[in-house]
């Protein structure tokens, strides 16, 4: 059993506690509120309290603590906000540490009591009296002193107490030095010369505040304060800071203005409390825009080849995308004017907008910041607040670039199209400073209040349908189009990517899992009807999990092989059924081809002729346009109802109802007029439109067929639905080009200019 006695540390950072006095201190640290919790609870509140040897270490180890402290118990605990526990403590006596018993959960150490070497020579009544006396003299020049306390002091009468006491009110320095002497002679010794020193410090102040008054003119009061400042801080060797601010500041890339501005607010600041909340603004304020990257810049990969091999790496084809995106750094390289427009990628969800966009920074060797705009409303998310608002702050904008901390990242504005705006501002309004390059060399957030070049900024934007861009913001875009991927694509991907990719994240060893060319396949065809491969990735994972559990239930034996054969028990029944929605010819149901914002679909439209009065019905939720065409196909039948046999009455006698089923979903402009005129056609003749084909197109009364947008991503959704043959305008034949190879072999393509080519080849025995 040891000889000497333990009880729990705390490690005091930047204070050292004397015998004979009361302190508060606040903990938060959490070997120092354990070893509060168990001085509580196991040693009736008594604890140690020892200084350690850096205010920088935030965890001293033993050996950075100093051996000499105090005994003290806690006479207090007051909770409060941010976990942070203020303790008031009395310190009877000096201790002097042995050995660490223990250092977790909290510092517990084994100690001697110190006991101070007392005197009551004359020696020692000298040194006793003249402590009072520079005391009594410190609090006469030394303003900030309480009065109270300071008669307490001189109250006292014991040698030791005082000593300590006078030590805690009038030492500025080497508190630790003073306390570690054991001699109370040297101790007083110590303390006489230091009091001596700020009595002669206080002396030079006042001298140098008749010296600054003397020479300067007494109308120039807040240049008298700042010259003040400046000269005491030089007379004790401080102002290091100061210095280090305004130095920061004169380096920034900055008009004179803006810096003298700058720096008055920073010497405002220094001339408040800590504690008052507009210095907090203050300082928060110079820090933040003094850590903005105003001439950081990362160095460019300027190697083509290398920006195709990285694009080649991470996206399967994609070629005319990546044929422009070489261009794009190809002219960023030639010219120095940085006003090429910003590219805009348009295209359904899953197909790679995103992550092409980090292929470009990676190949340019740039940061890459990325920032959403879906459901932002509010302008002060670009611009920034004004600084008169509480708890304001810079805009994304200037957030991003201080996140990259460089001023030239390419930064990734994230589904432009779903931008709002309301009673709080337009934020597409205050994007057009931000994306145009006359103006946004000098964009100004509301925050800084100081001009930040982004014309190094590569911009890149995203959208699902380009429709609902703002016009102001699509005028200066360049929009580029990402389609959707064919079967055959898709199957390269989930093979190169998608496969190895989720094996990874879910903890499947390559040699343990075998997935066959025809489970892939089928994944594709019968799980997942999409432009993107996002939901083929959903069911690869899903694969994933359910062959994880098998290995963590089954144990980890051998290798799992899934085929086409067994793959309803991982992924369940097929959602899809290959082949087109009618598998017969039908009256009065015609298959029209539309483009959304998440790719290209089918669209089948119905027509019913029942007894009536010769109305027109139209129900499906369609919009203006699809309304229109409707009435104009109509028209353009009866105009030539003698042409396909159809008697005048039956329009009068008959009512048409059109009908476009999933009629929960808006439909507007899908380009069917050609399809509604088949199939109102097919109604009235009595005679079936082909189940294998499908047509898009718009009518003009007079027949005429008209060009139509989309044709890649409406071919596509043709193939995924087994159509074999699609009608399409004959002025669209420029753009065959778009449609993929694969797409062009699988399906026939066959170009109509009129009506009654779109009806010989759709209606059979017309």
């Amino acid at each position: 059993m040891s000889k000497y006695l333990k009880l729990p540390l705390i490690p005091l950072r930047g204070l050292t506690v004397f015998p004979n006095t009361t302190v508060h201190f606040d903990v938060a640290r959490k070997k120092s509120v354990a070893a509060i919790e168990a001085a509580t609870k196991e040693f009736e509140g008594n604890l140690l309290l020892v200084s350690q040897k850096s205010s920088e270490d935030a965890n001293p180890a033993p050996h950075q603590i100093h051996t000499v402290g105090v005994h003290a118990n806690i006479v207090q605990i007051i909770n409060m906000p941010e976990g942070i526990q203020r303790v008031v403590i009395i310190a009877d006596k000096k201790i002097r540490l042995e050995e660490y018993c223990q250092t977790t959960p909290y510092y517990m150490a084994e100690y001697t009591a110190v006991k101070d070497k007392k005197s009551k020579t004359l020696a020692a009544q000298a040194y006793f009296r003249k402590a009072k006396e520079l005391v009594s003299s410190f609090s006469k020049v030394n303003e900030t002193l309480n009065r109270d306390l300071v008669k307490a002091v001189l109250d006292e009468e014991d040698y030791t107490s005082f000593c300590y006491r006078a030590a805690q009110l009038c030492l500025v320095k080497n508190h630790q030095q003073f306390l570690e002497i054991d001699d109370l002679e040297a101790k007083y010794e110590f303390l006489i010369e230091e009091i001596n020193t700020e009595i002669q410090l206080a002396k030079i102040e006042r001298r140098i505040n008749n010296k600054v008054r003397y020479n300067i003119d007494k109308g120039q009061k807040e240049y008298f304060l700042r010259e003040q400042m400046k000269v005491i801080n030089e007379e004790l060797g401080e102002g290091d800071d100061e210095n280090e601010y305004i130095a920061k500041i004169d380096a920034l890339p900055i008009a004179d203005e803006y810096k003298e501005k700058l720096k008055k607010d920073f010497r405002r600041s220094n001339n408040l409390p800590s504690s008052s909340p507009e210095y907090s603004l203050t300082r928060n304020y110079l820090d933040y825009l003094l850590e903005l990257p105003w001439a950081k810049f990362t160095e460019d990969n300027n190697s083509l080849k290398n920006a195709r091999a990285v694009l080649d790496n991470d996206h399967y084809g994609l070629e005319k995308i990546k044929e422009r995106i070489i261009e794009f750094l190809a002219v960023r390289q030639l010219t120095d004017h940085k006003k090429e427009p910003i590219i805009c990628l348009v295209g359904p969800p899953g197909v790679g907008k995103t992550s092409i966009v980090k292929s470009i920074a990676s190949a340019l060797g740039r940061k890459y910041i990325r920032m959403s705009l879906g459901g932002v409303h509010d302008e002060a998310e670009i611009r920034g607040h004004r600084r008169t608002y509480v708890g304001a702050m810079a805009g994304r904008i200037i957030g991003g670039i201080r996140q990259a901390g460089s001023a030239n990242p390419v930064f990734l504005l994230d589904e432009i199209d779903k931008l709002a705006s309301d009673y709080k501002g337009d934020p597409a309004s205050a994007l057009l400073e931000v994306l145009d390059p006359e103006q946004n060399n000098s964009f100004r957030d509301n925050y800084l209040e100081i001009p930040f070049d982004l014309s190094n900024v590569i911009f890149i934007t995203t959208a699902n349908n380009p429709d609902t861009i703002p016009d102001a913001l699509y005028d200066r875009m360049e929009i580029i189009e990402m389609s959707g991927y064919t079967p055959d694509e898709k199957f390269a991907i989930a093979k190169k990517y998608l496969l190895p990719k989720q094996a990874d994240a879910n903890g499947i060893k390559p040699e343990k899992l075998e997935i066959t060319d025809d489970a892939v396949m089928c994944v594709i065809e019968r799980y997942t009807r999409e432009s993107g491969v996002r939901g083929l990735e959903k069911q690869i994972a899903k694969i994933m999990r359910k062959v994880a559990r098998k290995f963590v239930e089954e144990g980890d034996e051998g290798a799992l092989t899934v085929r086409s054969e067994n793959l309803k028990e991982y992924l369940g029944a097929p959602v899809y059924t290959p082949g087109v929605k009618n598998q017969s010819d039908e009256v009065g149901a015609a298959t029209g081809l539309a483009w959304t914002s998440a790719g290209g679909d089918i669209l089948t439209i119905e027509v019913s002729l029942i007894p009536g009065k010769g109305e027109i019905l139209l129900t499906g939720s369609l919009g203006d346009v699809m309304k229109e065409s409707a009435r104009t196909a109509i028209t353009f039948i009866r105009a030539h109802a003698k042409d396909y046999g159809i008697e005048d009455k039956l329009f009068k006698n008959k009512d048409i109802h059109i009908h476009v089923p999933e009629g929960a979903i808006p439909k507007d402009g899908p380009s069917a007029g050609i399809t509604m005129a088949t199939a109102v056609l097919s109604a009235l003749t009595e005679k079936g439109v082909r189940s294998d084909v499908a047509m898009t197109g718009e009518i003009t009364l007079r027949g005429k067929v008209l060009p139509i947008g989309g044709l890649k991503e409406k071919t596509l959704a043709a193939q995924r639905a087994g159509i074999k043959t699609v009608l399409i305008p004959e002025d669209n034949k420029k753009d065959i080009d778009e449609i993929p190879e694969g797409v062009r072999e699988s399906v026939n393509l066959v170009f109509v200019k009129d009506m009654p080519g779109v009806f010989s080849n759709a209606i059979a025995g017309l």
